[in-house]
């Protein structure tokens, strides 16, 4: 039985191979950014007139607050009161689990193909 040797790749593929991974690596990460869905559903508790006290800091806070540059209470307190909107509909739970099978398929299908094709090499094409 022949030894296997895989087939070469060229430095010219290989480059092309790592930028269009970089790329999709980037736009994976941001596209929830850009699309606002990261982060878009924060829910600020309205309070009137903010104090450091009413917003729930004590001495050792206001001191870091302050360093961060908010001189008063009222500057800070939208990002002291902002809390995410964790609810979903079932609509979203659905489309994220046709999403998720959807992509398990295809790498299987995708899997046997190449799977199939290194078979086919290195038995010249008689499957055992």
């Amino acid at each position: 039985m022949a030894k296997y040797t895989a087939p070469i790749q060229s430095k010219a593929s290989q480059f092309i191979d790592v930028i269009v991974i970089l790329v999709l690596t980037i736009v994976t990460l941001y596209l929830p950014s850009w699309l606002k869905l990261a982060g878009s559903s924060v829910v600020h508790k309205t309070v009137d007139n903010p104090t450091w006290d009413s917003l729930g800091q004590n001495a050792t806070m206001v001191a870091k607050w302050n360093q961060l540059g908010y001189a008063d209470a009222a500057s800070a307190a939208d990002t002291i009161t902002a809390r995410f909107d964790y609810s979903f509909t079932a609509i979203n739970l659905i489309a994220m689990i046709v999403v998720i099978v959807g992509y398990y398929v295809i790498i299987l299908r995708y899997s046997e193909t190449e799977y199939r094709d290194v078979i086919a090499e290195k038995f010249d094409g008689k499957e055992k």
